[in-house]
């Protein structure tokens, strides 16, 4: 699942870009839907991401570190992200067909054409009301972010690469169980503690998102579920020791159907 969000201008991008860098690295622990490859169990709560991050191995600027490159107007972000992706794709591509800022496969891109920043880590849920709920709880920590109501655009923006990539990776394997060791990320979030889990973190950011738990707020039990359950990774798997791969996957067909959510124990 892509989500757009949009800016105006050049001070709008920077502070959309820098909100989403930070929420990039957490949000497999909501989204991780692919737990099985090829019928097995790999281990990896959200293998489509992995796959992602590592399918263009001989190109490896194509999709960096997942985590784009602190860049905060459209010129920066041309020279850090844009520019060595072309040079480096351009032996492949002598008549410059790949030459546009679609190349870009990181977590998120920016889409210049449509002044939009397109998150790409989230896997698709067992239902449009699941992918919906996942949405609505990113949008409002990013516009939560932007707004400063956690911490500056100053102190957003200091955020590099390879912190915000460790703690990806972790929760591409484990979800709202991967640890958080890092105390300055978890500052940003202004989180009362050095260390806690993605889900402990996911915890507190959404008791300071009322909008999201409202009685009235069509996401409040999806996202609920999630909490309670896991991601629906979590959620297949814990299905698995009672049912085989077969019935496991018919029932989510039936979700899909019904606009349900799925839950591993009736």
């Amino acid at each position: 699942m892509h989500l757009n969000l949009p800016f105006a201008s050049d001070e709008e991008f920077a502070k959309l870009h820098a909100a989403i860098r930070l929420v990039l690295p957490i949000l497999p622990a909501l989204s991780a839907s692919s737990p099985i490859v090829e019928g097995n169990i790999t281990g990896l709560l959200d293998n489509r991401l992995e796959v992602y991050r590592t399918n263009s191995r001989k190109l490896p600027r194509v999709a960096g570190k997942v985590i784009p490159e602190a860049a905060f107007s459209r010129a920066d972000y041309q020279a850090q992200i844009l520019e060595p992706l072309y040079a480096e794709i351009a032996p492949h591509d002598p008549e410059r067909v790949l030459q546009h800022e679609w190349l870009n496969a990181r977590g998120a891109i920016a889409r210049f054409s449509r002044n939009t920043i397109e998150i790409r880590v989230l896997d698709v849920q067992e239902c449009p009301l699941a992918d919906l709920a996942i949405s609505a709880a990113i949008v409002a920590l990013v516009q939560a972010l932007v707004a400063g109501r956690f911490a500056s655009f100053a102190e957003q923006e200091t955020a590099a690469v390879e912190p915000l990539a460790s703690i990806l990776l972790p929760t591409i394997r484990s979800a709202g169980q991967a640890e958080i060791y890092d105390d300055d990320y978890l500052r940003l979030f202004r989180y009362p503690g050095e260390s806690c889990t993605v889900h402990e973190l996911w915890e507190h950011l959404l008791s300071a998102l009322p909008e999201l738990k409202s009685e009235s707020s069509p996401w409040r039990a999806p996202l609920e579920t999630i909490r309670n359950e896991g991601p629906l990774a979590r959620r297949i798997l814990d299905a698995l020791p009672d049912n085989d791969l077969e019935t496991v996957y018919e029932e989510l067909c039936r979700c899909l159907e019904a606009g349900e959510v799925f839950h591993a124990y009736s």
